[in-house]
């Protein structure tokens, strides 16, 4: 048997589209020897100083809550806690369509099985530095020009690691399909020289 490789993703848990790679990679888990690792990035630190439309402004305002919570989570528990944690957030926000505050951190917590006093974490910056140094991480090896998902995984030649920003599909595949994704994503992404494989998106997040 293959041996079982690490792959990372960086995530904020109010973006659709890492929603469905977050899907995706956990089907990937199932039929490839991967276990998959979560980490929080943060569109709001991402957009600090940019300019922005008024609306996406007021959702980079809110979303400063659920990253400081998820942050302040991992703190007091540990990274693992990270994967049922989005788990329980993401159901609640693309699925379920609730309004972020304070009754959806609580509840995403305790489905998660953690204190859901860690809630008030959302409207607090005391975690704030250790919020930035997990976003930085995620998203140095890509650059700043993208957002989430991110991915740091295992090249296709030993030793070797890449990191990328996508991959971006609606609906998220599953079984093997899953899997056939990862392995051309891993095969474009590990190619020396390349930056770049995009067209626009005529379909909004699909989460059948």
């Amino acid at each position: 048997m293959a041996e079982r490789e690490t792959v990372d993703m960086w995530f904020d848990p109010i973006c659709p589209w890492a929603w469905l790679t977050s899907r995706w990679l956990l089907e990937v888990e199932k039929v490839r020897p991967l276990d998959i690792r979560f980490h929080v990035m943060s569109l709001s630190v991402l957009n600090e100083g940019r300019e922005l439309p008024e609306q996406y402004v007021e959702l980079m305002q809110k979303g400063w809550g659920p990253v400081r919570m998820c942050i302040a989570a991992e703190q007091k528990y540990g990274n693992q806690v990270l994967r049922d944690l989005y788990t329980a957030l993401g159901t609640r926000i693309h699925l379920g369509k609730q309004e972020l505050g304070p009754e959806l951190y609580a509840a995403a917590l305790t489905d998660a099985g953690l204190d859901p006093a860690l809630a008030a974490a959302a409207d607090s910056t005391d975690h704030d530095d250790a919020l930035r140094v997990s976003h930085n991480a995620g998203m140095k090896p890509v650059g700043t020009d993208v957002g989430t998902p991110v991915i740091h995984a295992p090249g296709p030649r030993s030793g070797e690691q890449i990191a990328f920003f996508g991959p971006v599909v609606t609906p998220a595949p599953k079984g093997e399909a899953a899997g056939r994704l990862w392995d051309g994503v891993v095969l474009v992404a590990g190619t020396p020289g390349f930056y770049e494989l995009k067209r626009s998106r005529d379909e909004d997040p699909r989460f059948d």
